[in-house]
């Protein structure tokens, strides 16, 4: 039950709103130098009271007021007042969650702007697009935003406003990395970053810094990220702020944390709780460090906090913050200790849920409701756990609120099935928890870099993923018999869904595209498998040629398909070693043993795998059947899914090769001798270019494939491939270049259109050792770039075996109908029978085909 506690939004309320949320607040909190007409001082009081109470969470008390100044202002005819408060009241509906009445009041404070002339008229356009820039952003427009915001920076400049300026092109960055458009995004960060260092030290510029700081976080840029804060921190030592001071330090040890330094992170967080003036920032960090403590199971230290952070959480004033702190608090206890600490959980989410009734905060209501239904679920008082989710659903669902109503139409979906009696009603909370999270595939890409003043990665893991599997393992237990075809089919879009959110989830960004897909029209002599892992069995759903979806499962638990997946994996990089034999059969056992007739019956000749978790970190072909290796029977490929698979044979008499390798020893990784006679040798077969060592750059590929298309572009260097976007790169001669640069080196470099990428071949890279997700990689690059399919290693391999795999390879391809899996099976199978490499897989299984194998 400990997970259930690690679902759906909690990291939205650990640590804070969005990252949007940030951007809007930031516009907030420096607020334009307003040249108007003279007002009475109630308008002008009236005003500084609504951003007081915005600025302490109160934000419909806030509406209220700025209402009352919008009303004065409007009977003194003073238009660009009137638009400033329009504006300003529209980020105060954005942060109640009222999307609607926040763009209304944005397009009224557009209209006045339009008509007027006045002075001060610009800044305050400049406040107004801002706002507007932030909610396209909200609403998963990256593409308006940015258009918006480019708006913005030329006011500013025409200002003269340099600060202004620079923080809008943070913003900018922020929504070009949203939309897909790192390369842009990092050039745009290292130009605020040249700006910020011409500036003189002030506390604009240590924001600035740790704003920079923060946003390369989130682009997985840490290397960066810490160089900025660094920064930041030493020009906010010579300003002595404490505030300031404290929040770069927050910063830091959130850094830390992502960075796994777990000491470092504790003593930035007490530094803060040591020197912040604000005893919510203060507050922060000691919950911070709290919930860190827990998950280091340091339960003592953590226990010795919890006096000060119960005294400093009871002396914050009533704000949305402080509601949060209280939710906060109440999930880090139930996670030291459910049975000691739930009736102390559930009072602080009853005070946060009454705070926020009164301070008339829905949106902190809907989450206060939701966890306190989740600590009486936890708790098995199924009943009041039901009444508390269906109010918490209803409030959210109210307020417009997809990123919280998905967590509670989950949390209902595990309720009903735990009381046994509406299977049927739990189906239906699992699928409407499923299609919110399809709408939110934007918005999911914000959440996962979350932040306010604590930042820290969204869980996919913890908080998107269980809904698919749980939707998943429902269907494919039905109460009676066999599941409907109906149920097999919606498990089957539930997996692809879930892959596609997986690579979403590794670029941060939503920026694949999904299509339905009839797999008999892509090939009829394929049958295509999805492997699933549950918690209590492993599922598989079977396509087969002309025939239903049918599914099987092997009942046993997760960890034990984890642990023997695993053992195979470390077994098959060991060519020393035959202890593969007796994993590699189990595996078999479970995925293919069961429809071994059906598949010799179907005459099938490729069987294509989308797997799921461990089974990507092995290569398929090496499953044993105690006599035959699969690969000496099938053809094999893995798709990330059907529906980002690009059907369509290949063209072969446009077969051009691009060839690029580093045979040297370069930037602290070894030589690879193999490489030139690899590259030489697949020349003599294939036409194309060669790029070798000094000629291997960034810019020589951009030069050679912006001069000739080529259908096929052959990495011969070292690289990783990892669960992480940031860390997933191929070296050149001079430097690395990672998946989302190379993604859109080639997108960028005429290779759109009609002319896709037919193959991406990396033959020296290898996945991340210990790293579960590092072939996410692979299926990344695939679908990024726009290819149609990726051929690469999942360890680094016998140089001698790859020349010779690769060249038979692309004979093999050269001939007629002989499709890309086909190739790569007849390469494999010439390395398998030679003497001189025992027939071990080490030396012939690694190599995937990911994406289209025809």
């Amino acid at each position: 039950m400990k997970r259930l506690f690690k679902n759906s939004i909690w990291k939205q309320i650990k640590w804070g709103l969005l990252a949007i949320a940030v951007l809007i607040l930031s516009l907030l909190l420096t607020p334009p130098s307003i040249v108007a007409n003279p007002v009475p001082n109630s308008a002008i009081a009236l005003e500084q009271q609504g951003k007081t109470l915005y600025q302490a969470g109160r934000y419909a008390e806030a509406a209220a007021i700025l209402q009352q100044s919008l009303q004065v202002y409007q009977s003194q005819g003073d238009e660009l007042e009137e638009a400033a408060i329009s504006s300003n009241l529209a980020l105060t509906y954005r942060q109640m969650g009222a999307i609607a009445t926040a763009e209304e009041a944005i397009a009224d404070s557009l209209e006045i702007l339009q008509r007027i002339d006045a002075k001060g008229r610009d800044r305050i356009l400049a406040q107004t697009l801002n706002i507007q820039a932030s909610l396209e952003l909200s609403k998963g427009q990256p593409e308006k935003a940015i258009a918006l915001w480019e708006k913005v920076a030329k006011i500013y400049q025409d200002l003269g406003d340099n600060e202004g300026k620079i923080r809008t092109q943070i913003h900018q960055a922020t929504a070009m990395q949203s939309a897909g458009l790192f390369r842009l995004a990092l050039k745009t960060l290292e130009t605020v970053k040249t700006q910020l260092e011409t500036q003189p030290d002030s506390i604009t510029k240590a924001l600035g810094l740790r704003s920079l700081g923060d946003t390369l976080r989130l682009v997985g840029d840490l290397g960066k990220s810490q160089d900025s804060l660094n920064e930041s921190l030493s020009v906010a030592k010579n300003l002595q702020s404490p505030q300031v001071l404290s929040n770069i330090l927050l910063s830091l040890g959130n850094l830390a944390r992502v960075q796994r330094n777990t000491d470092e992170s504790l003593n930035f967080y007490q530094q803060v709780a040591n020197l912040s003036p604000s005893p919510l920032t203060k507050t922060q960090a000691q919950l911070n460090q709290f919930s860190l403590l827990i998950e280091q199971e340091k339960t003592q230290a953590a226990r010795n906090l919890l006096p000060q952070i119960d005294a400093e959480i009871e002396q914050l004033p009533l704000s949305r913050a402080a509601i949060y702190a209280r939710i906060n608090l109440s999930h880090s206890l139930m996670q030291l200790s459910p049975s000691e600490f739930a009736p102390t959980s559930a009072r602080e989410l009853a005070i946060a849920t009454q705070q926020a009734q009164t301070l008339g905060d829905d949106r902190a209501r809907a989450y206060a409701l939701g966890y306190l239904g989740q600590v009486y679920e936890q708790t098995q008082q199924l009943d009041a756990a039901l009444d508390l989710t269906q109010q918490a659903l209803i409030v959210a669902q109210s307020i417009d609120a997809p990123d919280i109503t998905y967590s509670w139409q989950w949390q209902l979906g595990r309720l009903l099935k735990a009381t046994g009696g509406d299977r049927a009603g739990a189906i239906s909370a699992y699928r409407e928890a499923v299609n919110t999270l399809q709408t939110l595939r934007s918005d999911l890409a914000a959440i996962q870099s979350e932040v306010t003043n604590s930042d820290l990665q969204f869980s996919f893991r913890e908080s998107v993923e269980p809904v698919y599997r749980e939707f998943v393992s429902l269907l494919l237990e039905p109460e009676e018999g066999t599941a409907s075809p109906a149920d097999i089919e919606q498990a089957r879009k539930t997996i692809e869904s879930l892959q596609l959110a997986e690579l979403d989830n590794f670029f941060r960004s939503a920026c694949l595209n999904a299509k339905p897909v009839n797999v008999d029209r892509i090939d009829r002599k394929a049958a295509i498998f999805y492997p699933i892992i549950l918690r209590d069995r492993l599922e598989v759903i079977l396509s087969l040629p002309g025939q239903p979806l049918s599914h099987y499962a092997t009942q046993l638990p997760q960890e034990t398909v984890d642990r023997t997946v695993q053992a195979l994996r470390t077994s098959l990089t060991q060519a020393n070693r035959f202890s593969f034999r007796h994993d590699a059969k189990e595996v078999y056992e479970w995925l293919i043993r069961p429809i071994e007739g059906q598949l010799a019956q179907s005459q099938v000749e490729t069987l294509v795998f989308i797997p799921d978790g461990v089974l990507r970190g092995i290569p398929m072909g090496a499953l044993y059947d105690g006599e035959q290796f699969l690969i000496e029977k099938y053809a094999i490929a893995v798709a990330p899914g059907l529906e980002l698979t690009d059907s369509g044979a290949l063209q072969r008499e446009e077969i051009r090769v691009l060839k690029a390798g580093v045979s040297l020893a370069r930037q602290g990784f070894n030589a690879l001798p193999g490489v030139e006679v690899e590259l030489t040798e697949i020349s003599d077969r294939v036409a194309g270019e060669v790029l070798l060592n000094e000629n291997f750059t960034e810019a020589t590929i951009q030069k050679a494939i912006d001069s000739a298309p080529f259908p096929i572009i052959h990495f011969a260097t070292h690289g990783n491939f990892s669960s992480s976007a940031a860390d997933t790169y191929i070296l050149t001669w001079d430097d690395q270049i990672n998946v989302n640069e190379l993604s859109e080196l080639l997108r960028t470099a005429g290779l759109g259109g009609s002319k896709a990428i037919e193959l991406l071949v990396f033959s020296a890279c290898e996945t991340a050792s210990g790293d579960r997700r590092a072939a996410l990689g692979i299926a990344g690059v695939a679908v990024r770039a726009g290819a149609r399919s990726t051929m690469a290693s999942l360890w680094l391999v016998n140089d001698e075996a790859t020349s010779e795999l690769m060249q038979q390879f692309y004979s093999e391809l050269l001939k007629e109908k002989v499709t890309k899996a086909e190739a790569l099976r007849r390469a494999q199978i010439t390395v398998l029978k030679n003497p001189k490499y025992n027939g071990h897989p080490y030396f012939w299984a690694p190599f995937i085909l990911v994406g289209n194998w025809l």
